[in-house]
């Protein structure tokens, strides 16, 4: 099956370009915002707690938000895949419009937002990241789409009948592997957490919606690492594994201990 060939660049005036790519954080983050913004308008979903923060507060934590994913985003690419530029070109740590974003590093760089923002306004911070987990799979669908009209992060070669030729990979064809993590990071997990917020009523036991998060993040990630191509710099770790997979099991183990955790402690009071 050939590559759809899509313009990475939507529109460029000039020497501005705007890129499918940038646009999936853009409309990532709003949308999420909206989603989140719904959530804290329904206080039954939260059993006898009040929503984590008001709407004014969302504002600011979008914020925090923002800047813990280009930051963590961007330092985790260069800590977790290429530590080298640190030598040959620290420079290139900056340039951030030349690509290279890391989920996990995101990841890392979000919670420290979150735990920053919590301890300066003193929420609680379990319930917090309840709704924070809730939304992330709306942005995490979107960047994978953009990944695959960008044409990168391919999978490894294979007959099946829905593979492709992605032309920066070579003649062979190759699974999709954007396409399935959209699929399951972005719409399977949406749907989890959906059914988690909204009709299990486990905003009312804090962490245990977060902790699925994880816990269906990393196995998710492990599951398409196996038929994803890793990338051509990356060192050949032992036992098949990849750098994606390493950095996903710790996400598993942690979201384990959150839903443990929160179910243990019960819930504050049945949903309405």
């Amino acid at each position: 099956m050939p590559f759809p060939q899509i313009d990475p660049v939507l529109i460029q005036i000039g020497p501005l370009a705007i890129r499918w790519y940038a646009l999936a954080y853009i409309f990532g983050i709003l949308a999420a915002w909206r989603y989140a913004s719904a959530m804290i308008s329904r206080p039954g979903l939260w059993g006898s707690r009040a929503p984590p923060v008001d709407k004014t507060g969302l504002e600011d934590l979008v914020l925090w938000i923002t800047l813990g994913i280009i930051v963590g985003g961007r330092l985790g690419h260069v800590f977790f895949y290429t530590p080298a530029i640190l030598v040959t070109d620290p420079l290139e740590v900056f340039r951030v419009w030349n690509g290279g974003m890391s989920f996990h590093g995101g990841c890392l760089g979000v919670l420290v937002a979150v735990g920053v923002f919590v301890r300066r306004r003193a929420l609680d911070l379990f319930s917090l990241g309840d709704m924070v987990c809730a939304v992330v799979p709306i942005g995490l669908f979107l960047g994978r789409i953009a990944n695959f009209i960008n044409g990168e992060l391919w999978g490894r070669p294979t007959d099946l009948p829905w593979a492709m030729i992605f032309p920066a990979a070579g003649p062979e064809p190759r699974h999709p592997s954007q396409l399935y993590e959209a699929a399951l990071e972005g719409i399977v997990l949406f749907l989890v957490l959906r059914w988690a917020t909204h009709r299990a009523g486990l905003l009312s036991r804090p962490g245990v919606t977060a902790g699925l998060f994880f816990v269906g993040y990393g196995l998710f990630r492990i599951l398409v690492e196996t038929v994803r191509e890793p990338d051509f710099y990356m060192p050949a770790f032992p036992l098949g594994l990849t750098m994606g997979m390493i950095l996903s099991l710790p996400m598993v183990l942690f979201g384990a201990w959150l839903v443990r955790r929160g179910l243990a402690a019960g819930p504050d009071a049945s949903p309405r």
